[in-house]
Parts: structure tokens; C-alpha cells; sequence
């Protein structure tokens, strides 16, 4: 939670996540906020990830009535999220019960219902990458691309404290450069005060490249030996990243063996949320984009099939051919990836290959750590498959990626908070820092709080020198441009550009095929996106026209 001071004091929240992993982390899910949700503002949403978003439901049970802000992808996965968040929770609590009952327990209640995760959609507001946004007097905030998942930002905040200016940038998850489909995370230049995760902060991790060189390796031998290949993997992000690169391996290597193997996603959120990825192709990298063009699904090819009902799940577990199931969720703590586990972890012509963290406490942690019995959905299970871990699926920056984020400031901000990690994590990392930047940032390990006070710095020395000399002449009424932003707005001036040709050429062509083919539903649907075009591009040349003419 931040909050400003003055009369006009507002307070606001970045994430609210629900806590994943042991009994004990768990169970803090239940415990009461340490603020009151009806005095809070607003909230900035970085991604839909249930670490991030889960509570969300419970802060509008408790009172918040204000906007939570996301980007548009992030507003389209996150009802995905918390439907099926309300689900697990529903279930679970179902499952509690009836097994009190016997044992005269007292019932117990979800965390939180899906009427109740429903009543939280009403607040979402999305808004665009780098557009900014006043939700209150004094605050200004930007969305930046973050690289992690669909969706997924780097928060910049702009307060103004009775003319005391800060800059906050809260990273949200950072992802990892050169990923597929995904933009690198964007570099941020200044800053007075961080907020940063530090998921991967004690350590490297492989590159994606050999990572599927791996299962490429993986797929083969187990198949070889007429077994299933078992991919826990979070639905949203993991998943869809997933597809694209089997696709790859399925389809343009063409090899006898893949082209006969079925690739099965087992997970209706993941089949929900593909559904969001294939609708919010503005936020993909310029690779995607091309493919998508040209005709092609990236999203899609010959031997992938998307499962939906329960039966359909089940069948899976009864056809002993050779096959691929990437299944949720990636911690092997709740879906449908338990009745897989179930049925294939005593089998040793069968492999579980983990593409993502597995945080302390989980099944998942577990299977990875060598455990040699574990229990499924209350059944002792021998562990006789093959685990193995290819962490360059990993949508998370390793300790080397996050310290080249922090390189990237002209100048190193006055305060760095290191947060959303484990406690070895937090801590190497905060050493990491020390030893490679000189920055010597502060560790949170549970609730505190902290008053950032008159220190901290509104303007870098640089930014600090070029207003002054730009107020010699500005008129009063004026604020100076923040040169990175300047920066980033160009950049995405030059990107219209080399795109909006071409991309308005295929729009009147796929119109004439809409009616040519008496598809009156497509029709409509380009026809309000042009609609909308013409509109934004008025409003532009209006702004422009109104600068030629002094206003």
C-alpha cells in the first residue's frame, strides 16, 4: 500500500496477491488486511497471476469500492483467474467439509465464492502501455511492458506531495529478454524508489533456446519408451508459450516421430486464456505480429488438441499411447494435473517435466527436490517417472537479468525495496546489488512500514539541470517532458509507422471477404475497429491542429 500525505492524502495498492506454497503460507490468505480495503483508493494491477491478483475478491468483500487499473490484456485473463481461483477454493472447502463431518468438525467457508470474485469485475479499468493516467490529485501513473506474461507492467508512479515530486517503479514480475511471443521487459532510466521482485534472486538459470533443445530430447525418449510426457504449467503465459514453441518443434521440423504424437492441453482456464492471447496481438513482439499477418495461428498446429469437459480429461488417463499432456496448475497444488499425476507418477516409461518456479511446500517443490512417495489427492503415490526441470521456460528474470534491469538507470535510485521472493532469494539478491551496483537495498520480509520522508530525490542531477535551464524560458504554466518518456513515445511513433501501410492494405482486403462471404458477424467487428481508427486519428489531427495554432 502507498500512501501520500497532505489534505488531499490518498492511499492506493500495487497487487493484491493471494500467499501459494506451505500449510503456514497459506493459511495467511484468511487472515484480515493490515489496512482498511473501503480507504484505499484505487489499485494498479501489474499481471493476472494468481500471486498477484488472487485477493483481489476479498479486498471488494471488505469494502474497496475503487478502480483497479490493468492493461487490456490483464483485464481480459484476470476474470479467467479469479473465476477459477473461486472454483479451487469452492472445492476445496467442499472437500474440508466432508471430511469434517465424519470427524464432527465445524464447516468451513471458501477463502472466497464465484459470485463473490464475479462482483470484483465490475472495478476493472484497463488502459494502454505508456498511456498515462490521473486516477487522483497528485498521482499520475504509466504502464510499461514488463516481458512476463500477456498483459503483465512495470508500474511507473508520479507523486506530487505539495511540490515534493517522487518517482516509484514498481516491477511487478520482470521477464527475461528474448523470449517468444513476448516484448523484452522495457529498461526504465530513472527512479527515485523501487519496489522489485526477487523471485529468481539467488540464482541463473538455463537459456530458453537449450531448454527446448531438452524437450525436444524429452518428447522423443519417453515416447520411445511408450510413455506420456506430463507438463505441469501455469494456464496463463506458461501455457500459450508452450504451444508456440511445440509448434515449432511439431511442425517445422516435421520429424516422422512428432508428426504421430498428440499434444493435449488438459485445462480449461488455459483454453480460456489462449482465447485472450489470440485477441490481444498488440502486445506481442514483432515476430508474432509477422506470423499472424501472414495467415498463421502461432497458437496452433496439426497434433495439438484442447480438452474441455471432465469425460474428455478422463480419457486421456485411459489411452496408454504415447502422448504429451500440459496440464494446471504448475505447482501441482490444485486441476487437473493431479488426476494426471496420479495415474502416471508410478510409471516409469512416463516423464514430468517442470517448466516454471516451484515454490517452497508444494508438490511440485517436492518432485523436484527427489521425494520418492508423495501424496496425490490423498493416495500415497511411488515416484518411478522421470522429473526432470527445464527452468529457461521460466517467465521470470534469474539473478543476472535482474541485476541488468537495475544497470539499466542513468543513476542509481535513492531506495530499492526487495520483495516477492523467498528469504534466500531476497537476501542473495540484496548482496548481489551491493556488490555489483553499490546499492544497498532493504529487504521486506513480512508487513512494515515506511516513511520515504524528504529525501528522496525528485529528478535525477541530469533531469535537475535540464529544468532548470528550460524554466529560464518555459512559461510558468508548463512542466517540462521526462526525456524517457519523450523516448519511449517516438519509438512507438516510428512502430505505427513502419506497420500502419500494410496493416490498413489487409483490413480493406479482409472486409471484401467478409462480404463476399456474407459473414455479416466479422464484418461488423472490422467495421467498429475502423470506426474507431478514423476516430483516434481525428482526435490526433485535432491535437495537432491545435497546436499549429497556438492552443
Amino acid at each position: 500500500m502507498i500512501e501520500t500525505e497532505g489534505e488531499a492524502s490518498v492511499s492506493f495498492l500495487l497487487d493484491c496477491g493471494q500467499f501459494q506454497g506451505s500449510t503456514s503460507q497459506e493459511a495467511k490468505n484468511f487472515e484480515p488486511f493490515p489496512f482498511n480495503p473501503a480507504a484505499i483508493d484505487f489499485l494498479i494491477l501489474s499481471h493476472a497471476h494468481v500471486d498477484h491478483c488472487g485477493r483481489i475478491p476479498l479486498l471488494v468483500k471488505a469494502g474497496f469500492k475503487g478502480r483497479i487499473y490493468c492493461t487490456a490484456a490483464t483485464a481480459d485473463l484476470l476474470p479467467i483467474i479469479l473465476r477459477d481461483c473461486a472454483h479451487i477454493h469452492e472445492k476445496d472447502a467442499e472437500w474440508k467439509n466432508r471430511k469434517g463431518q465424519r470427524a464432527g468438525k465445524e464447516p468451513v467457508e471458501p477463502l472466497y465464492t464465484t459470485a463473490e470474485a464475479e462482483d470484483s469485475f465490475d472495478f476493472i479499468t484497463p488502459v494502454l502501455y505508456d498511456q498515462e493516467v490521473a486516477p487522483a490529485e497528485g498521482i499520475r501513473f504509466t504502464l510499461l511492458d514488463a516481458g512476463h506474461i500477456l498483459g503483465s507492467a512495470i508500474t511507473e508512479v508520479r507523486v506530487n506531495e505539495g511540490g515534493k515530486k517522487t518517482k516509484l517503479v514498481y516491477t511487478g514480475d520482470l521477464g527475461v529478454d528474448s523470449m517468444p511471443l513476448l516484448r523484452d521487459p522495457v529498461k526504465v532510466r530513472h527512479a527515485d524508489v523501487v519496489i522489485m521482485e526477487t523471485t529468481y534472486g539467488a540464482r541463473t538459470r538455463e537459456k530458453h533456446e537449450p531448454s527446448v533443445e531438452r524437450l525436444s530430447g524429452i518428447i522423443e525418449d519417453t515416447i520411445h519408451r511408450g510413455g506420456t510426457v506430463l507438463i505441469p504449467s501455469f494456464a496463463v503465459g506458461r501455457t500459450q508459450e508452450l504451444i508456440y514453441d511445440l509448434s515449432e518443434l511439431f511442425e517445422r521440423r516435421n520429424a516422422a516421430l512428432f508428426r504421430n504424437v498428440m499434444v493435449y492441453v488438459d485445462s480449461p482456464m488455459a483454453t480460456a486464456a489462449t482465447g485472450a492471447f489470440r485477441k490481444n496481438i498488440q502486445d506481442f513482439d514483432a515476430k508474432y505480429k509477422e506470423l499472424v499477418m501472414a495467415g498463421d495461428d502461432p497458437l496452433d498446429f496439426t497434433n495439438l488438441e484442447f480438452t474441455h469437459s471432465t469425460e474428455e480429461s478422463k480419457t486421456l488417463n485411459a489411452n496408454m499411447k504415447p502422448k504429451v499432456i500440459i496440464s494446471a496448475s504448475g505447482m501441482c497444488e490444485a486441476g487437473r494435473i493431479l488426476h494426471h499425476l496420479k495415474h502416471r507418477l508410478w510409471d516409469s516409461n512416463s516423464t514430468v517435466a517442470f517448466v516454471g518456479f516451484q515454490a517452497e511446500g508444494t508438490l511440485g517443490r517436492r518432485l523436484i527436490d527427489g521425494a520418492k512417495t508423495v501424496s496425490v489427492m490423498g493416495e500415497a503415490i511411488d515416484v518411478n517417472a522421470k522429473i526432470v526441470s527445464l527452468e529457461g521456460f521460466s517467465a521470470h528474470a534469474d539473478r543476472d537479468g535482474l541485476l541488468e534491469w537495475v544497470q539499466g538507470f542513468d543513476a542509481p535510485p535513492e531506495t530499492i525495496f526487495l520483495v516477492h521472493g523467498e528469504a534466500e532469494a531476497k537476501a542473495a539478491f540484496k548482496e548481489t546489488l551491493k556488490n555489483g551496483t553499490g546499492i544497498d537495498a532493504t529487504v521486506i520480509d513480512e508487513y512494515c512500514c515506511w516513511d520515504l520522508g524528504a529525501s528522496v530525490k525528485a529528478e535525477s542531477p541530469a533531469q535537475a539541470s535540464e529544468g532548470r535551464q528550460g524554466r529560464q524560458t518555459a512559461r510558468a504554466d508548463r512542466v517540462p517532458v521526462d526525456p524517457e518518456d519523450a523516448e519511449r513515445l517516438l519509438e512507438k511513433l516510428r512502430s505505427v509507422n513502419d506497420n500502419v501501410e500494410g496493416l490498413l492494405y489487409r483490413a480493406k482486403l479482409a472486409a471484401m471477404e467478409a462480404m463476399d462471404d456474407e459473414d455479416e458477424e466479422r464484418y461488423i467487428s472490422l467495421k467498429n475497429l475502423i470506426v474507431s481508427l478514423e476516430s483516434d486519428t481525428s482526435k490526433l489531427a485535432g491535437a495537432l491542429a491545435d497546436r499549429r495554432r497556438g492552443h
